[in-house]
């Protein structure tokens, strides 16, 4: 691939994201298109009103990038959470390296590179990528000491950076901890693996044990039940019930009078909690005809403890229970709307196998990954493949596409690499889908991109999977297409509470993968920073727009995804040093490769450091946190109602909630949900 052939590339890639993004500040401003746009707006009720005809509407406008890059991330905190800031701060420090990168690389490395070797440079726009990498430097060259130069100083950039970063981001998660609302989560252990009994209930297990041996701090308990068929039929059923009001109130607040609608609201809000609040599930289990020995094998091994304050939940989460490991597992409890029941379900010792079968499975993944990827590649270097098999030139001339890149190039950078990229994504796609937070996908990814070590590669993967993709996801065509069936041809409307939440798990991967690309090959192929950059500007200003207009914010971890956006920046400097280490050691170059060792270790202690530092943070909590929470929660007099409504917080026959999807109770137990819910 050529110069030539790379800017085609680039430039129909340019060209489809301005057009894409022409269209999305066009079809925002129509009226229709607001809950494909603004359904975070929507759903608070804070979107304006666009019924006017107006002219303006149909005219491209750069205003949504004015007030995306111009919000801050205390406004991004308040509307979106922790994790909407960590996320967007890896795009901060993204930007804030690769700029460095593109200055030392593109006026240090990329001179070097081309005039590495005594040769013939023909115009420009017909070299080939290759004159620009470090394949061009003879061995032994005198001039690889800048290449370690400039791999040094974007390695203590990035020290630097990760640093404030990362120091910044365990600031705003103390805060987040200190001044969040009392959670049913902070006050509860999840149990799991409870030794079934030979006589009695495992209700009375977790009773006798817990007021044996947590007397003064345990309060209460609730059973994980494995219900059937019939019991999903009636939550359904109040489910749909529950919307009904829903709408019937949002109804009634454009006719009826404040004071009598919040009335109809309370009544039936009590109304419903009466319903769950009266009957127990023995109640239930009579309703549906079943007798006491079958609730006792539909109990679980598993259930929800609820202790006095959240020093005890947390000392009883971290403490071993029992001196069998396998028995009595605890955990902090995840916050109500997150409980997905079904899993609840599963034996303890069940999930040792499940973990394993799901590595092996990604590693099988893995190595399907290099097949047909490497064959595509093979396509796109044709020329190659008839030096390397002699026999195959006959076969090849035969072929239209060899004929194609004889004459154009173009046609090289349209067809094969388009082929190449999507058949790239769609596969890595497969492997952000099982791991939330990409915990699994990165290894996966990282080994696949290690397959295919051609820059012209990365490249047009950085233009294809990179700048179509932000454009796409600001476009929304999916949701739009969806959006006009729905409204226009099944005259449905719009529901507010239908809006969905940002996909962390597939886009932190996707930032993270391009930052390995960076980092392995900025001295190696500087030609790439100029296009991660624009990817990085680009993605910071439409990432930003959808956090504020298009998602809600339905799970929230802290900012959780920090250290790992952490620990995958050092693998990647790492890596690229590891890799410079090799080709310096390819070319001949002992003193370029003795200086890359320091780097090496120096890499290790940082980690370290910052593993010691800051890591606890994002994984424990600290006791004197915790305790100044209880103390003024006593000192206000909130506890008593804190422990009230903990026995109502996981309820797992709820309407919210059924035998295979997460509760979808409020986080907070501060405030009446069903009140709130009903007259929402």
């Amino acid at each position: 691939m050529n110069i030539f052939a790379l800017l085609t590339s680039a430039g129909i890639n340019i060209g489809i994201c301005a057009l894409l993004l022409s269209l999305y500040s066009v079809l925002r401003k129509q009226p229709g298109n607001v809950s494909v746009y603004f359904g975070r707006r929507l759903a608070e009720q804070q979107n304006r009103s666009l019924d006017s005809f107006s002219l303006e509407r149909f005219v491209p406008s750069p205003g949504w990038i004015v007030k995306a890059w111009k919000t801050s991330d205390e406004e991004i905190l308040a509307s979106a959470g922790l994790d909407a800031v960590a996320f967007v701060r890896m795009l901060v420090f993204s930007i804030r390296i690769f700029s460095i990168a593109a200055v030392v690389c593109l006026f240090g490395v990329l001179p070097l590179n081309y005039y590495g070797q005594y040769r013939h440079h023909v115009k420009i726009p017909s070299e080939s990528l290759d004159v620009f990498t470090i394949a061009n430097v003879e061995q032994g060259s005198r001039w690889l000491w800048v290449h370690c130069l400039a791999l040094y100083i974007i390695s203590c950039s990035a020290y630097v950076l990760l640093y404030f970063e990362y120091r910044r981001i365990a600031q705003m998660r103390l805060i987040h901890i200190t001044q969040s609302s009392p959670n049913p989560s902070h006050f509860t252990v999840l149990v799991r693996s409870i030794p079934w009994p030979e006589e009695g209930s495992l209700s009375d297990v977790v009773h006798n044990f817990f007021t044996k041996y947590h007397a003064s701090s345990y309060l209460s308990h609730q059973m994980i039940y494995r219900v059937g068929k019939v019991q999903k039929l009636m939550n359904d059923a109040e489910k749909v019930y529950k919307k009904v009001c829903l709408k019937a109130n949002m109804m009634d607040q454009k006719h009826c009078p404040l004071k009598y609608r919040s009335g109809l609201c309370v009544e039936a809000a009590n109304t419903s909690q009466l319903s769950h609040d009266e009957f127990d599930l023995s109640a239930k289990n009579k309703d549906l005809g079943l007798s006491d020995s079958t609730t006792k094998l539909q109990e679980c091994a598993a259930a929800f403890v609820f202790f006095k304050t959240r020093y005890a939940a947390v000392i009883a989460s971290e403490v071993l229970q029992s001196s069998n490991p396998m028995s009595w597992v605890t955990d902090l409890a995840p916050e109500p709307h997150d409980v997905h029941w079904s899993n609840l379900w599963i034996p303890y010792r069940q999930l040792w196998f499940r973990r394993i079968a799901t590595r092996l499975a990604s590693i099988v993944f893995m190595f399907l990954f290099i097949v047909p990827v490497t064959f595509v590649q093979g396509l796109s270097q044709l020329d190659q493949l008839q030096q390397a098999f002699p026999f195959l030139k006959g076969i090849l001339k035969k072929i239209v596409l060899s004929r194609w890149q004889e004459k154009k190039h173009m046609l090289q950078g349209l067809v094969f690499y388009y082929m190449e990229c999507v058949l790239c994504q769609c596969l890595i796609w497969i492997y952000y889908q099982p791991a939330k937070y990409h915990i699994e996908s990165e290894g996966n990814t990282y080994t696949a991109c290690q397959s295919c070590p051609k820059a012209t590669f990365f490249i047009t993967y950085v233009l294809t999977s990179g700048w179509a993709s932000l454009s796409s996801e600001a476009i929304r065509l999916f949701s739009l297409i969806w959006n006009f069936t729905k409204k226009y041809i099944f005259g449905r409307k719009n529901d507010p509470t239908s809006v969905p939440s940002f996909p962390y798990h597939t886009e932190v991967p996707r930032v993270l993968l391009f930052g390995l690309l960076g980092f392995t090959c900025a001295i190696l192929a500087p030609l790439i920073l100029p296009f991660l950059l624009v990817y990085f500007l680009l993605g910071y200003v439409v990432y930003r727009n959808q956090i504020l207009n298009v998602y809600v914010s339905k799970y929230e971890t802290g900012g959780r995804m920090w250290p790992i956006a952490h620990n995958t920046t050092i693998f990647s400097l790492l890596l690229a040093q590891i890799i410079a280490l090799g080709v310096f050691g390819v070319k001949k170059s002992p003193v370029a490769s003795g200086f890359v060792i320091p780097l090496l270790i120096f890499t290790l202690l940082f980690s370290e450091y910052c593993r010691q530092r800051f890591r606890p943070i994002f994984e424990k909590f600290s006791a004197q946190d915790l305790i100044e929470m209880d103390k003024e929660d006593e000192t206000c007099g909130r506890m008593d109602e804190i422990h009230q409504q903990l026995q109502s917080a996981y309820r797992q026959f709820s309407p919210d909630s059924d035998s295979s999807e997460s509760a979808e109770d409020d986080g907070s137990i501060a405030r009446d949900v069903d009140v709130k819910d009903c007259s929402n």
